[in-house]
């Protein structure tokens, strides 16, 4: 039997590099990839109970954590894997860094590599604004975004795309990062209004958003800065002793979560009893259970992030990326002529 010199079709696997994914953003319009995105979220939430879900298999260390994040819905297969060392930025690297892979449930061959730093900060900035459409207050227009770092710009484009939002206020206790995101705001059609406090970021906003890095039980809200009838987005707590919210503000909130296993080692209420109580996204997307149910109702979205949002965005890129050249092909995996003669397709190399 003659080996093939090339690789089959069988080996070669679509990979979405970081330059092919700002390629795709840049020709879809980054508001138009968050909508989708939201969408691709919204629609596996409706069909939560077809996927397997587990909390993220987190490796710790004293200056970050590792993770894994993995699950299916039965046809396809999908974890990303993803780092949060909030070190990072003091030596010019990135706090957060990933990749995921999307693969083939009946044959177990991968369909999809892809770069998921860009696409992480995308899917989590889309989930947030898909959820505020369920939890803010109607007509909401104002939002305070209190950490500036590398989610800001995403978050606040997703708030204006999806929630209609048009004033942002921008708060950083690091000056520079907060010049940072208004100067990459501007142009944009939102409001920039730049603040020199969380008291003065939050004042007239109807969403709050936090999202620090820093690794520690910090109370970037105060409890009596918070008032009835806003919607808050808590996303910077991700891992166990990270919290940004007072717990005096849980008492007061309805809070949301994507699944509760995980969110009460990892999120804001980790700081509450293990019965605390809490809603399921899902049911409220499924009409199951209620969102906002009055005016002046605190909601409060305890975001970590879950691996069915990763599933989400990669089978929207694995969608999005057919018949385009935004990827090339790796070739990844082993294909011999014959399945049972690896070590034959190995041997046959050297000649």
């Amino acid at each position: 039997m003659t080996q093939q010199t090339q690789p089959s079709e069988k080996a070669l696997v679509p990979f979405v590099s970081v330059d092919n994914m700002m390629r795709l953003i840049h020709h879809v319009g980054i508001e138009q990839v968050l909508c989708d995105l939201a969408a691709y979220v919204e629609d596996d939430f409706k069909r939560w109970e077809l996927f397997d879900k587990t909390p993220r298999v987190a490796s710790h260390s004293d200056v970050g954590v590792i993770e894994l994040m993995p699950t299916s819905d039965g046809e396809a297969y999908g974890f990303k894997y993803v780092n949060g060392h909030p070190k990072n930025t003091s030596e010019g690297l990135q706090t957060v860094t990933a990749f995921g892979l999307m693969a083939d449930v009946y044959t177990g061959y991968p369909v999809l590599l892809t770069e998921m730093t860009i696409l992480t900060a995308l899917r989590t900035a889309a989930t947030s604004a898909m959820v505020a459409k369920y939890l803010a207050p109607k007509g909401a227009d104002t939002m305070a975004m209190i950490g500036n770092g590398a989610q800001s710009e995403f978050q606040s484009l997703a708030m204006k795309a999806i929630c209609g939002i048009t004033t942002m206020r921008l708060y950083d206790k690091d000056p520079a990062a907060t010049a940072k995101c208004a100067a990459n705001l501007a142009g944009t059609g939102l409001n920039v209004v730049t603040c020199s406090s969380p008291e003065q970021a939050i004042e007239g906003a109807q969403i709050l958003t936090t999202c620090t890095a820093d690794k520690q039980c910090a109370t970037i809200l105060s409890d009596n800065m918070v008032g009835s009838g806003v919607h808050i987005n808590a996303i910077g707590g991700d891992c166990p002793g990270k919290t940004e919210l007072a717990a005096g503000i849980l008492s007061r909130s309805d809070v949301f979560v994507e699944f509760p296993p995980q969110t009460r080692i990892e999120g804001e209420i980790q700081q509450m009893p293990d019965d605390f109580p809490v809603t399921e996204l899902w049911q409220v997307i499924t009409g199951e259970k209620t969102g906002r149910s009055s005016a002046e109702q605190i909601t409060l979205f305890d975001s970590v992030g879950f691996a069915i949002e990763d599933f989400s965005a990669l089978r929207y890129i694995r969608d999005k990326i057919k018949g385009s050249d935004f990827f090339f092909e790796l070739d990844m995996l082993a294909d011999p002529d014959d399945p049972r003669d690896l070590f034959g397709m190995v041997q046959r190399a050297a000649k």
